[in-house]
């Protein structure tokens, strides 16, 4: 008989394989997306300074040429030249912001994978410091507006007094966080008409308050869905839901586009034998409205100026928009 063999035989184990599923198309498109964002990449791009009073926010202080536009008179020197002052008041009343908000979220920035690059967070710049030049910017702000007009140097103060209350605790509170932010950009629009002594119609602030939460209610929508089990870094997330910030955008923008119909049918040109171009300008506004809209619901609307800025599409349909508007301001 054969002696039996000692050695084992070896039988392959099947191992299951973990099948992983893939991120929703929204977080794996803005992982993608991210090798084109400054505050995503690895190495810091251009002074710690310049980056930390952000300047490529800046582009959304051009809605204190919104006033102007709609009362026809943005090619008014006296008026344009008001806006510009508005312009450069905000840039540097928001970068004062942007610091101290830094400064004090420094350490739940630290734990941000993409906010631990700042500055202030990446310990380029100090607490200090930043509490410091912060508070200047602000305070400059202030006096250079009320030094070219005392109604703008109350609108800036307001600005400033509302983003004080913001960086003290408001910015955690839900629904108390979406309108202190729209507030902002409802304050750059109405400082167009401050500069320069415009009057501004109700129908002018409604819109300009529900475009403004309809843009931000998004920019929160985005982050939820990007940062996914990461939202607690900002509290305010936790509390939210994603149907509730879809509600709340999906109302805002609905709202804006009622009160826009509304004036564009009682707007210049809606006499008789007039060409109603407000009216006509509707069509362009809420196509706006639709392809933002679909930037939302994809969740990348996280930074809405990086949107106007690199969505060809919409700078076109946008400047028809604008186009119509100021005709038939100056011909209405």
């Amino acid at each position: 008989m054969p002696p039996l063999d000692a050695t084992p035989v070896e039988h392959p184990i099947e191992t299951p394989v973990e099948t992983v599923d893939p991120l929703p198309a929204p977080v794996t498109a803005l992982r993608r997306a991210g090798d084109a964002d400054p505050d995503r990449t690895s190495a810091p791009r251009g002074p710690a300074w310049l980056r930390a009073v952000r300047p490529r926010q800046w582009p959304k202080n051009a809605l204190v040429l919104a006033a102007p536009l709609a009362g026809g008179r943005v090619l008014d020197p006296e008026v344009l030249v008001g806006a510009l002052v508005a312009f450069a008041v905000f840039c540097v009343a928001a970068s004062g912001c942007y610091l101290l908000n830094d400064a004090l979220d420094a350490p739940q920035d630290r734990l941000h994978p993409t906010k631990r690059r700042r500055p202030v967070a990446a310990g380029e710049i100090g607490v200090r410091a930043a509490v410091a030049v912060g508070t200047v910017l602000m305070l400059a702000a202030v006096v250079a507006a009320t030094l070219w007009a005392l109604p703008l140097g109350l609108t800036v103060l307001a600005y400033v007094a509302v983003q004080a209350a913001y960086l003290g605790g408001v910015k955690d509170e839900p629904a108390l966080d979406l309108a202190v932010v729209s507030s902002g950009f409802l304050l750059r629009a109405i400082a167009g008409g401050t500069a320069s002594g415009l009057a501004l119609s109700p129908w002018f602030l409604l819109v300009a308050t529900f475009g403004a939460l309809f843009v931000v209610s998004g920019k929160r929508y985005s982050e939820m869905v990007r940062m996914g089990a990461d939202a607690g870094t900002r509290p305010s997330l936790r509390k939210y839901s994603a149907s509730y910030l879809r509600f709340v955008w999906t109302m805002a923008a609905g709202v804006t586009v009622t009160v826009y119909l509304l004036w564009a049918l009682n707007g210049p040109g809606s006499a008789a034998g007039g060409t109603p171009w407000a009216a006509i300008s509707v069509a362009p506004f809420v196509l706006c409205l639709m392809r933002y809209a679909a930037v939302v619901d994809r969740g990348h609307a996280e930074r809405p100026e990086e949107i106007v800025l690199g969505d060809r599409h919409l700078q076109v349909i946008a400047v028809v928009w604008v186009a119509l508007v100021a005709v038939g301001a100056v011909l209405g």
